[in-house]
């Protein structure tokens, strides 16, 4: 059933969506101090081709300057993706089909707006309860 979803995930909203992600961590690869949002971004943008099967977590470990981080990018590149998941997750939304696959873009969107301190794992990973 993953591979299903993220296949029907991939062409309707999955592979535009993780090309959006590859821009903006372009564009944060220009600077040396964005290079955090920037490996991010790439990270996310894998997960957005994917996320059926994966889960993502908060690392125990991320302190303050994940939250400033977070702040950063929020001003920056956060709002905007964020509002690119919500639009896409309502538009799958208006179908029956895309019902599941819109409800998985608006569980994105807290990743799109925090998402350093955070981790990609798979759904079998024991991480995932800690």
């Amino acid at each position: 059933m993953r591979l299903i979803l993220n296949v029907i995930w991939f062409v309707l909203a999955g592979f535009w969506l993780a090309l959006l992600y590859v821009f903006f961590g372009i564009i944060s690869l220009i600077l040396i101090i964005t290079i955090p949002f920037g490996l991010a971004c790439f990270r996310i943008a894998g997960f957005a081709l994917w996320p059926f099967g994966r889960r993502i977590v908060r690392r125990p470990g991320a302190g303050a300057p994940s939250i400033v981080g977070n702040v950063i990018w929020i001003v920056f590149f956060g709002w905007e993706l964020a509002l690119a998941h919500l639009a896409t997750g309502i538009a799958l939304c208006l179908t029956i089909i895309g019902i599941p696959l819109g409800l998985a873009n608006l569980k994105l969107i807290p990743v799109s707006l925090l998402p350093l301190g955070t981790e990609i794992v798979r759904t079998d990973d024991p991480r995932q309860f800690v």
